[in-house]
């Protein structure tokens, strides 16, 4: 007869080695962090282990997707406002998340270490996928929403999600180099702000939406990730 498991017990425990994963890869890197301090801090076993992640990097990989539910689960009340204008409710979603991510700076910058490793690609490409998963339905949803308003001109809500999409991580793309010169003092503020600009420029004219219609990205964040 098969065991049956209970969802809830899974989830509480599954959820203990993401907590301890998440402090020990804040605190000392993820390339410093191995699976047998994940065991230590909890006091169990390689085989319990082995029994919610298959690796450490799909402990990883778990760790990135709760960070990314959160976010979503932090913007979701402005998505779901039936009261909020299309292009103020793309604002303030971005303004949402950029705010989630200010809150958990240490492991967004622990992401950051692993990002920016030569030997990640499958990392970054994986980010990437889960990025596009969440971020399309959200964008399509938004940008129906504009064109039943009339004020976006855009005529295929999924597709043209999709190129935002690969809009905003060829940008992440630059602003992670931006955030790195930045703190090596090799590229100047205004730099990364015509960058931004530009980019929000792009983003509306994919939307077609006037010019000035959309701040993605205002001063304060700004100068908090590159002041």
């Amino acid at each position: 007869m098969p065991r049956t498991v209970n969802v809830e017990v899974y989830r509480v425990r599954r959820d203990a080695f993401l907590d301890v994963a998440r402090r020990l890869i804040q605190t000392q890197g993820y390339e410093q962090t191995s699976i047998q301090d994940v065991l230590d801090a909890l006091d169990t076993s390689r085989g319990a282990f082995y029994h919610y992640f298959d690796s450490k990097q799909a402990l990883l990989d778990a760790l990135v997707e709760r960070f990314a539910e959160e976010a979503m689960a932090a913007v979701s009340p402005i998505l779901d406002d039936p009261h909020l204008p299309a292009l103020r409710k793309l604002e303030r979603t971005f303004a949402g998340i950029a705010r989630f991510k200010a809150d958990q700076m240490d492991l967004v910058l622990a992401i950051l270490e692993v990002w920016t490793s030569d030997g990640n690609a499958l990392v970054r490409e994986k980010l990437r996928r889960l990025s596009a998963d969440y971020l399309v339905p959200i964008l399509s949803r938004v940008i129906s929403q504009g064109i039943e308003e009339g004020q976006i001109s855009a005529t295929s809500p999924d597709e043209t999600a999709r190129v935002l999409v690969y809009l905003m991580q060829g940008y992440q793309d630059l602003a992670v180099e931006h955030f790195l010169a930045r703190r090596a003092g090799t590229v100047s503020f205004e730099v990364v702000k015509r960058t931004c600009e530009a980019h929000t420029e792009a983003f509306e004219r994919i939307l077609g939406v006037p010019t000035g219609s959309l701040t993605l990205m205002d001063d304060a964040t700004l100068h908090f990730w590159f002041g």
